[in-house]
C-alpha cells in the first residue's frame, strides 16, 4: 500500500506561505496610514494578551557601583502587585543638561553579558558580540536602564535545568491569557514611569535598544508605547515566516495568531514615523539576512508615505547574530543631537 504524505513541516510551511495577513499595510497616504493604524494597534494589543493591573510607582535601590564615566545602580521597580522588575540603571557623570535615556533589552544570554559582567566567559562573549551596549551608551553620555527580562537570571523559574528560562513563563502565561512579550513590554513601560521621575533624564527623549529576544520586545514595545521616541532593533527584524515560523526559536517568540493578522513589517509600521535603526548580521542564521533585507525594503514605503524616509536606517554588518555599533552613535546624534 502506498504511503500517504505525512510531512508535517512541509505542510506547515505551505500553510504559512499561503496565509495572507488580514491587516497588511497598504496605505497610499498619511491619512490612510492613520486609519490603518487605528485598526491594527488595538488588534496587536489583543494578540499580546491581557496586561497586569497597574500599581503606583515604587522603587527599591539595592546596589551602587562607581566605575569610570558613570554610576551603575541596581534597582527594583514594582511592575504589578507581587512582582518587581530588577534593573541596572546607568547615569553618566558630568552631564551639563539631562541627556536622553535608552531602555536596553537583553536576549537569551541573560543579563550579565549585556552589562559586561559575570564570568570570564560571559565578559568575553560580551566583547565578541558587542552585547554590553547598556554601559557602552552610558559611557557615551546617555542614561541607560537594562532590566532583567522575565524568566531570566534571578527571575528564572528553576524547575528544569534544561529550560532557557522561558518555557514555564510561556506555558503559564498562555494559560491565563497573557504572553511573555506582553509582560516584558509591560515591565519596560514601568521603567519609563521611573525614568520620567528622574531629574537626570530628558523625559521627551526616551528610546529603546534591543538584541535578539530584546529586539523582539523592543519592536513590539515601540509599536505600542507612544513614549518610545526612537528604536534600535538588532538581530530580530525579519519576517515571521522566514525566521520564527520556519526556524527553531525559543517559545517566548510566539505571539498566538500574529501571522493571521500581520507580518513583522506591520509591527514595525506602528513605530513609524519615529526613528528606527535596523541592525542585522549578514551571517545571522536564525534571522536570515535575505528575509531581513526584503522586510526592510517592504518597510521603507511606510516611512516614505509619512515623509520620514530619513528616519529609517539599516546596518547590515558582516557578522553573526550580534549587536553592532557601526551606526548607532551617528543615528543617535542625527535624531537627538
Amino acid at each position: 500500500m502506498a504511503k500517504a504524505n505525512s510531512d508535517l513541516y512541509a505542510q506547515l510551511m505551505r500553510a504559512g506561505a499561503d496565509l495572507q495577513p488580514r491587516l497588511s499595510w497598504q496605505a497610499g497616504s498619511a491619512g490612510e496610514h492613520r486609519a490603518w493604524r487605528r485598526r491594527f494597534r488595538p488588534c496587536l494589543g489583543r494578540l499580546m494578551g491581557r496586561m497586569p493591573e497597574a500599581v503606583p510607582l515604587a522603587v527599591r535601590w539595592a546596589e551602587k557601583l562607581e566605575p569610570p564615566g558613570f554610576v551603575r545602580h541596581k534597582i527594583y521597580v514594582q511592575a504589578e502587585a507581587h512582582y518587581w522588575v530588577p534593573a541596572y540603571y546607568y547615569v553618566p557623570r558630568g552631564a551639563r543638561r539631562p541627556p536622553p535615556a535608552l531602555v536596553c533589552l537583553h536576549g537569551h544570554s541573560g543579563i550579565l553579558p549585556y552589562i559586561g559582567e559575570g564570568t570570564e566567559a560571559q565578559r568575553q562573549k560580551a566583547m565578541k558580540l558587542a552585547l554590553d551596549f547598556a554601559p557602552f551608551f552610558a559611557a557615551q553620555g546617555y542614561v541607560t536602564i537594562a532590566p532583567i527580562q522575565r524568566g531570566w537570571n534571578e527571575t528564572a523559574i528553576g524547575i528544569d535545568p534544561h529550560e532557557t528560562g522561558c518555557q514555564r513563563l510561556v506555558l503559564d502565561a498562555f494559560m491565563i491569557g497573557q504572553t511573555p512579550v506582553g509582560l516584558r513590554c509591560w515591565d519596560a513601560s514601568r521603567l519609563v514611569d521611573f525614568l520620567e521621575t528622574r531629574e537626570e533624564v530628558d523625559p521627551g527623549r526616551i528610546g529603546v535598544a534591543g538584541l535578539s529576544g530584546g529586539g523582539m520586545v523592543g519592536l513590539f514595545w515601540a509599536a505600542l508605547e507612544k513614549r518610545v521616541q526612537l528604536a534600535m532593533i538588532a538581530g530580530y527584524y525579519c519576517t515571521f515566516r522566514d525566521s520564527v515560523y520556519a526556524i527553531y526559536h525559543c517559545l517566548c517568540n510566539c505571539v498566538p495568531g500574529i501571522m493571521e493578522w500581520a507580518e513583522m513589517r506591520e509591527v514595525a509600521a506602528l513605530v513609524a514615523p519615529r526613528p528606527l535603526l535596523v541592525i542585522s548580521g549578514t551571517e545571522d542564521r536564525i534571522f536570515p539576512i535575505r528575509a531581513t533585507r526584503a522586510a526592510y525594503r517592504q518597510l521603507r514605503p511606510v516611512y516614505e508615505v509619512l515623509g520620514a524616509g530619513d528616519r529609517l536606517q539599516s546596518d547590515f554588518f558582516p557578522g553573526p547574530h550580534a549587536w553592532s555599533n557601526r551606526k548607532t552613535m551617528a543615528f543617535l546624534r542625527q535624531h537627538w543631537g
